[in-house]
């Protein structure tokens, strides 16, 4: 047996793509003319069926766009939540921040078909491609030359008296009090054993993709993304001992409500569709068997340490200045 290098996965494509998903930032009205750009070169030069959500297809800047108005009707419109575009992909390009690649995420609830992300929003750490080369790069990808970061997600699910649906969570599972002044306060298991009760502002239950995220915020590790691994990161927590903690992954937590506890409270996946947990309600997470094929700009080291500098600045600093040479007069023979 033998363990495989990370850095040796490479994207290649069983049959040549044809469905391609974009992803564009809503509310972005410097995001237009890439984005008509990118369509009609897919569309026109790769003759590649592209899909996109109908409200950015009816934007009115496109609609009023007569140059673009052929392009435009070739465009495969769908609706979020309504129609199920997940057996259909064979790629996904976003244009934007790091957002469009949680949304591209939270679209397929199974298997994800590789992502592209160009960088045209305000943090980037998601996206190392400059749309500036969109042409060569979308060329090198479509003949199945690029690196591959394959991003872990979490499964998710939230068991109250009525059935809930799974959810995948690329960056974070976030728990916390909500709008109550009292401190949150919740049980976590591990495995089924009950490991430490959390009280404060809540806990971050972070992939490593999210330990750059809100988990670094409240004092997290950053870690690779090719690290199988899931963060526990309490929020605000009241003890000074209670630090951050790494698990393996395909272990599975469970959060609920502390007995004794005087509130209940919230949580959201991804930033998205927040709820309330009450006493009998639970939260359980594991490991998602379908992760997000994210390709790479350079390869998976460089990308993740280019991010870390250029959106983080990590350990960015004036350098110490060089001594000059100077001779000690004790040590000069005379």
């Amino acid at each position: 047996w033998h363990i495989q290098d990370p850095v040796s996965q490479r994207l290649t494509w069983n049959k040549a793509p044809v469905n391609v998903l974009v992803i564009r930032k809503i509310r972005d009205e410097s995001l237009v003319e890439p984005f008509k750009e990118l369509c009609r070169f897919l569309v026109e030069e790769k003759q590649m069926m592209v899909y996109v959500e109908r409200r950015v297809a009816d934007d009115a800047t496109l609609s009023k766009d007569e140059a673009f108005g052929s392009i435009r009707n070739q465009l495969c419109t769908f609706r979020e939540g309504y129609d199920d575009i997940s057996d259909c992909i064979d790629l996904i390009i976003c244009l934007g921040g790091d957002g469009t690649l949680l949304y591209a995420s939270s679209l397929f609830q199974g298997s994800v078909p590789p992502v592209m992300a160009f960088h045209l929003g305000s943090l980037g750490f998601l996206t190392p491609f400059k749309f500036e080369s969109y042409r060569t790069e979308v060329a090198k990808v479509l003949e199945g030359n690029a690196a591959i970061t394959l991003r872990s997600r979490l499964k998710v699910k939230v068991v109250k008296d009525i059935p809930s649906d799974l959810t995948q969570v690329l960056n974070e599972v976030v728990v916390d009090r909500g709008p109550s002044s009292y401190l949150s306060n919740v049980d976590l298991y591990l495995d089924g054993r009950l490991i430490t009760s959390v009280q404060g502002d809540g806990v971050i239950v972070s992939t490593p993709t999210g330990s750059t995220a809100y988990a670094a915020a409240a004092g997290a590790s950053m870690i690779h993304p090719n690290v199988p691994a899931i963060m526990v990161t309490p929020i605000c927590p009241h003890s000074l001992s209670f630090r951050p903690i790494v698990v393996p992954a395909g272990v599975e937590l469970m959060i609920t409500l502390s007995p004794e506890a005087r509130n209940n409270v919230w949580v959201s996946f991804d930033g998205r569709r927040r709820q309330e947990i009450q006493h009998g309600d639970c939260i359980k997470i594991t490991t998602s068997c379908y992760p997000v094929p994210s390709i790479c700009c350079h390869d998976l080291v460089y990308d993740w340490f280019e991010s870390l500098a250029q959106c983080l600045h990590w350990n960015v600093r004036k350098r110490q200045a060089r001594l000059a040479d100077v001779s000690d007069s004790s040590d000069t023979e005379n």
